[in-house]
Parts: structure tokens; sequence; C-alpha cells
């Protein structure tokens, strides 16, 4: 027994463990089934078997919107790491380190520019993997260096929204985002050219407080969380129990907060159906309807 215990066991072990790598597959966090993981990838890290929309990263979004999958990422200016001295159990610049050593990316906010159905579009895209897409004087940066972009281009912009809200070691840096994005935002109105929302799992906090919710058009992906705050948070203050599903992209949807819920194989199709519409005349038609 301990022959076979101690040595043929570690050994067939040790094969095993060669033979399956850990990334080979991918749970499902909608169903829990086992995915081939290069499978789910090449279908946009979609469930076959539930239809789960997963989180995916700026890159990868970028390579299912842009034609050919060119674009040129847009260089913002880097903003100062830690303004606050902030520490918690961590200093904010070991958080930063560790973030940016895990994604390899400088904030949680990358802008790309290129063709989408052959018109110069500006794309703009929340990383929920760096530090949970979290609003800093960065992402607010970058959002609004894109606008200025899409407006000297005179092309649509769209926000891809992935986030958990403010970033808490920034404090009053990171809500001063919610007003300066805003002012963006209307800037774009004036120069009469498409914004345009795709609200991801999760969108919560201040970003759904302000940017997230001004699109003309608002999208969201399927079974997307939207909102605030959380609902435990909200029963306890209300004292009442609320509706199953109230912060999902469908529950949105019913009841008039969001323009339409995409499966993210027709987004990119979607896109450009709507910007044809309204870029025509030079986007005229934004300028009409607001």
């Amino acid at each position: 027994m301990n022959w076979l215990t101690n040595y043929v066991k570690p050994k067939l072990e040790a094969v095993l463990k060669r033979e399956t790598p850990d990334n080979l597959w991918h749970k499902c966090k909608g169903c829990g089934q086992m995915i081939f993981a290069k499978e789910f990838k090449a279908n946009q890290s979609i469930c076959a078997s539930c239809d789960h929309h997963d989180r995916i990263g700026p890159k990868e979004r970028f390579s299912t919107l842009f034609d050919n999958d060119k674009y040129e990422v847009l260089k913002t200016k880097e903003s100062q790491d830690d303004p606050l001295k902030f520490r918690d159990q961590k200093k904010y610049t070991e958080r930063l380190k560790d973030a940016r050593a895990k994604s390899g990316d400088q904030d949680a906010l990358i802008v790309g520019v290129g063709q989408m159905g052959g018109l110069e579009t500006v794309i703009a895209v929340q990383n929920f993997f760096f530090m949970g897409g979290s609003m800093g004087v960065g992402v607010g940066s970058g959002i609004v260096e894109g606008i200025d972009r899409a407006i000297k281009l005179k092309s649509p912009f769209i926000m891809v929204t992935a986030a958990g809200g403010a970033r808490m070691q920034e404090g009053i840096l990171s809500l001063m985002q919610m007003p300066r994005i805003t002012v963006a935002v209307e800037m774009l109105r004036e120069a009469c050219l498409p914004y345009i929302v795709i609200l991801t799992d999760p969108t919560t906090g201040g970003v759904t407080a302000s940017y997230a919710m001004l699109g003309d058009i608002q999208i969201a992906e399927p079974g997307a969380l939207i909102g605030f705050a959380g609902q435990r948070v909200i029963e306890s203050t209300i004292r009442e129990k609320l509706p199953e599903g109230f912060q999902r992209a469908e529950y949105l949807l019913e009841h008039g907060m969001i323009d339409m819920v995409t499966h993210r194989h027709k987004l990119r199709s979607t896109l450009i159906r709507i910007n044809s519409l309204l870029m025509k005349g030079g986007g005229v038609q934004i300028a009409k309807a607001g």
C-alpha cells in the first residue's frame, strides 16, 4: 500500500498535471459548464451552453469592433500616481504597481482610434481587470482626451463601461472626474457628434451616476449588472425586498432606462448601423434629436 501511495500515485499525478495545463479549461460563471478554453475565447468569451457573457479586456473588445483588428492606441497624458499619499492595507503605489504588472496597462482605460464599418471611430474601453475598472484621474483624463480626438476627427465616440465606481484611493479627485467628463460629453454634443455608451458587466457607482448614463444611445450586453449602490445596501436602506434581477440589463430595458440589449456577436453590426444613421449629414441628426 505504501508503494502505491508513495510512488505510483505521485507519478500518475505528475503525468496528468503535465498533460492538462491549468488554462486548458474554463468554468462558466453562469451555468458551471466546463468549456475548452480555446473554444471559449474564439466565441468572444461567451458560454455556448447558457450564453453567459464573461468579462473581456480592452484589447479583446477592440479586436471585435474595429475593422480587421486595426487601430491606434491613443497615448494619453500620465497622471500623478498617488496625489493623496493614500494607504490602507497596502500603499496605493503598490496596488498600482501590481495592477500594471498583471495587466500590462498604465491605467484602467484604453482609447483606440480606427475604422469601424469604414467610418473613423474613437472607442474608449474601461478595463475591469485593472483595479475593478475604477475611475481615477487617469481614467477621466483618458476619456476627455478621447472625446477631444473624436471632435477633431469629427467622428463618433463610443464609451464601453466596466467599473466598480470611483477609485477610493484618489478621493475627491476621483469624484471630480464625473463633472469633468460630463462637460466633455456636452462639447461632443455641441459638435453634433454621436456619444454611444455600451454598458457591460458590471457598471456601478459614480460611473453609472455620470457618463455611463449620458449616451445618445444606451446599449447593454445581456445580463450586465448596472446600478449605483448594491442590492443589499438598497434593501437595508429602504427596508423592502427588491424585484429579482432589478439591476440587470433586461430589467432596465423593460423599464425604459436603456435603449437596447445587444448580444456581443451582434454588437459591431449594430454600432455600424447606428453610426451610419446618426452621422448622416455630418451629425445633423444628433443636433435635431438634442
